[in-house]
């Protein structure tokens, strides 16, 4: 409908150059939006009020100029003025409940789209240290992340999934140490403890398999422990391959996969860092100052020049974040958007900068990040600190094993990324119309459960009665529903487009929120056939638009609750 209104307002527009009323050359965009009170139509467009200056015109009297110009249609029942010259569309009834035999015939591909042409897009995500539990933190990056994914693939982009393994630096020489402690039989109120130790839990277990001498298998390497609690280099690989492990089995545990796995330490051994620190020498960007190496990110943007080699040697974490990046690109990855924690908000600029400074053709804002913000997890409004497994932070394991993965997922996904998420346990476990997840996952089964009455009444849903009197679905709250179900594509779209998957939590809200209430005012098991089989019709579209967003979330479409 949206689209039947935009080609009859450029119908319009060009009759209105012919006429001399607008500049031929004249260019605009149209844009319609949903009206927020159904008194002023289903659809409304501000263009008379933009064009008003170029045509020289009251925007009221271009309005009614635009009105008489447009195309005839048997899709808008009529038009008003409404404001300063804002045009209200009413759509035609019979018009407006198509959508529900467009959302049928599509299926599961209703709102799925090729606007990305099969452009190939890199989505990392997660990225965490291999030395403990993923955290909830983690679990908020993996649903944004993954979610972001879908809907990517969703609208026609080709997409791999990453997740990048800090394998090198103090964080794992700390972890090594902390297994050695534990396979020495150390505690951390030792005095001999390390003083940055890891104290969850999880380090007894990774030291206690170490010393039984057991394999474990990371995403490419199988490693078997040699249980000589005197081999740091043996603990940190088995602990490093320990960890990834178990990292895997919570990431899969929450419905999350990844096309690749690349390791930090891998940058080192095929000498890529070192590769990239030759090329930003010899590109005239690096100086030496107080015995370290600097690289002049000023000249790109960043507040200060930054320190790539340090003076006791060794270099910065983000000149192998640089490399990194620089083999995203050799992948031939022109679009990579990076979902992490709003703490690494500080690297972006440093990254971008490093890769300008490489002079490849890297383009200026390259790579895209989505940062998202700390979650606060609660129970009985008191904020749950604590797990007894990870030693100092709920992981995404306690959260699915409390709640379940749906509102795990749901919760952590549902709120814009860049706003701080506080994760109430109580209401994601509760079966009520408070509980979002609850809420849209009930719309979904309620259907199914119209249509099992159905079938128990020797009355099933008849579809070729149905699609042929849809026009019957004219209550308000039949075609509030009718209206929402229109506006999952461009919502899609819209998401994929601004990085932003709780545009399509938003959306399910409504659309769940539109049926219940439609469900509560407008009587489906009728005695009338074609009446009961048209609404029918309805839920089933509703049903089947649900489960192709949830599914975009990530989260399940239950056939009765």
């Amino acid at each position: 409908m949206k689209d039947t209104i935009i080609s009859l307002l450029t119908g319009a527009v060009d009759a209105l150059k012919h006429q001399g009323v607008l500049p031929a050359d004249l260019q605009p965009t149209i844009k319609v939006d949903p009206t927020k009170d159904k008194a002023h139509g289903d659809y409304a467009t501000n263009l008379a009020l933009m064009l008003a200056k170029p045509a020289g015109k009251n925007p009221r009297e271009l309005a009614e100029a635009m009105i008489t110009a447009l195309p005839q249609s048997d899709a808008i029942q009529k038009t008003e003025i409404a404001g300063p010259g804002f045009i209200n569309f009413f759509a035609a009834a019979d018009a407006a409940a198509q959508i529900v035999a467009q959302v049928l015939d599509s299926g599961d591909a209703f709102g799925r789209s090729l606007v990305g042409k099969g452009e190939k897009v890199q989505v990392e995500f997660v990225s965490a240290n291999p030395t403990g539990p993923l955290h909830v933190g983690h679990g908020r990056g993996a649903a944004i992340g993954d979610c972001l994914s879908r809907l990517l693939e969703a609208t026609g982009y080709d997409v791999t999934r990453e997740f990048y393994y800090n394998d090198a630096g103090a964080q794992i020489a700390n972890l090594a140490r902390s297994v050695q402690a534990r396979a020495k039989g150390l505690g951390p109120d030792d005095a001999s403890w390390p003083e940055d130790g890891y104290r969850g839990e999880y380090i007894i277990d990774v030291a206690n398999d170490y010393l039984a001498g057991k394999t474990v298998t990371a995403d490419d390497r199988e490693v078997t422990a040699k249980a000589n609690p005197d081999d740091l280099d043996a603990i940190q690989e088995f602990a490093v391959a320990w960890l990834r492990r178990e990292q895997d089995l919570d990431l899969k545990a929450f419905g999350v996969e990844f096309d690749v796995y690349f390791l930090e330490s891998s940058l080192y051994e095929d000498g890529k860092v070192d590769e990239t620190v030759e090329k930003l020498v010899a590109n005239g960007h690096t100086y030496e100052e107080d015995g370290a190496m600097w690289l002049r990110t000023t000249d790109f943007g960043d507040d200060k020049d930054r320190v790539m080699r340090k003076r006791e040697g060794g270099y910065t974490y983000f000149l192998p974040d640089v490399a990194y990046h620089l083999n995203k690109w050799q992948r031939g990855f022109t679009t990579v958007i990076n979902e992490q924690g709003a703490d690494h908000h500080s690297t972006v600029t440093r990254v971008r900068a490093g890769l300008q400074a490489l002079e490849v053709g890297i383009p200026k804002g390259w790579p895209d990040y989505v940062l998202h913000q700390m979650v606060m997890v609660t129970r009985s409004g008191v904020e749950v600190k604590l797990s007894k497994r990870a030693g100092s932070y709920v992981t995404v394991r306690d959260l699915i094993d409390e709640v379940g993965r749906d509102a795990t997922r749901f919760f952590l996904a549902a709120r814009r990324a860049d706003s701080q998420l506080t994760f109430d346990i109580d209401l994601a476990r509760s079966q009520s119309n408070d509980n979002p997840v609850y809420y849209i996952q009930y719309a979904h089964a309620r259907v199914s459960s119209m249509l099992r009455k159905a079938e128990a009444a020797d009355q099933p849903f008849d579809h070729a009665l149905a699609m042929a009197n849809l026009a019957l679905l004219d209550s308000d709250q039949e075609k509030a529903v009718l209206n929402r179900l229109a506006r999952y594509p461009e919502v899609v779209q819209n998401a994929a487009r601004n990085r932003e998957p709780q545009q399509v939590a938003q959306y399910l809200l409504d659309l769940a929120g539109d049926f219940h209430t439609c469900y509560n005012a407008v009587k489906v098991m009728v005695d009338d056939d074609t009446l009961r089989n048209v609404r029918l019709a309805l839920g089933l579209a509703t049903r089947q638009v649900l489960r192709n967003g949830l599914d975009l979330m990530g989260v399940s479409a239950p056939e009765e609750m």
